[in-house]
């Protein structure tokens, strides 16, 4: 009798410890990704993405993607394009002479199209600073910016006379220093990366799909940029922007991660098709 009130223990134990795990396995929130066109660029000038020759006399077409990630929790937008003051007829050529740019439809019209509003967003995220994430940043006002402290520091730092006008309306701030899992499960987790700029970051997000999605931020620009590990000639620091590199492709072995870059009118299409299964 002992020997069978020990074995049916045993079970309930089991039976207990196997009911717990089930308890405790986290099911993920359902995430959508969104993705939209903010603007496109004709590099004249492609050798300025290289630290030599390599492209003298090159030319690409880049295209200028942001994104809207729906979350339970909130939305997130990430990027912001050209600004909206190239909506215009024709591509306008900048004065250095390298960029040919223009930007077809403004960020209301855009959202609508995937029936979100600017009032629906709880959080505002760019890769980096540069004039072709920060399009309509100042647009984003009521939503809290995510960024890292360092890159905000050398865009609208108190110290700073001359700030950035592109985020000037900018006032719900959260000054991240490295990595920050953005509604606390896993699913959107911005990832510190710098080098392109001093506070560079790209964006991970888990879409219910087979794979996750990795977005580069200007970490790489086109996929020579990848394979090569090519650093452009204007980035804030090469040895760090080849140790993010690393990192970044180890991060998206680890994940088996869709990586998408996002000036690629290529993974534009391919993430399209993906987000369209």
């Amino acid at each position: 009798m002992k020997k069978i009130f020990l074995v049916v223990l045993a079970i309930s134990i089991v039976s207990c410890k196997q009911s717990e795990k089930k308890e405790t396995e986290v099911i993920k929130p359902v995430v959508k990704l969104h993705q939209l066109i903010g603007g496109s660029i004709f590099v004249k000038k492609l050798e300025v993405f290289s630290q030599d020759t390599t492209y003298t006399g090159q030319t690409k077409q880049f295209t200028d993607a942001y994104y809207v990630i729906s979350h339970p929790k909130g939305n997130l937008m990430w990027d912001a394009g050209l600004p909206e003051s190239l909506i215009v007829p024709e591509l306008y050529h900048e004065p250095s002479g390298v960029f040919a740019i223009q930007r077809s439809d403004s960020l209301v019209n855009q959202l609508k199209t995937i029936g979100f509003k600017i009032e629906d967003f709880k959080y505002f995220a760019m890769s980096h600073s540069h004039f072709d994430h920060t399009g309509h940043a100042n647009l984003m006002k009521d939503a809290t910016l995510l960024i890292q402290e360092n890159e905000y520091n050398s865009i609208a730092g108190d110290t700073l006379k001359n700030k950035d006008p592109a985020v000037s309306e900018l006032k719900n701030i959260q000054k991240l220093n490295g990595d920050y899992d953005v509604f606390g499960d896993g699913t959107v987790v911005i990832k510190y990366m710098p080098g392109h700029t001093v506070g560079h970051q790209v964006l991970y997000v888990e879409i219910g799909h087979e794979k996750p999605i990795l977005l580069t931020g200007d970490l790489y620009h086109f996929e020579e940029n990848r394979t090569s590990k090519g650093v452009p000639s204007f980035n804030y620091d090469v040895k760090q922007t080849l140790e993010s590199m690393d990192k970044f492709e180890t991060f998206a072995k680890e994940k088996n991660a869709e990586v998408i870059i996002q000036h690629s009118p290529s993974d534009f299409e391919k993430l399209q098709k993906i987000l369209n299964k």
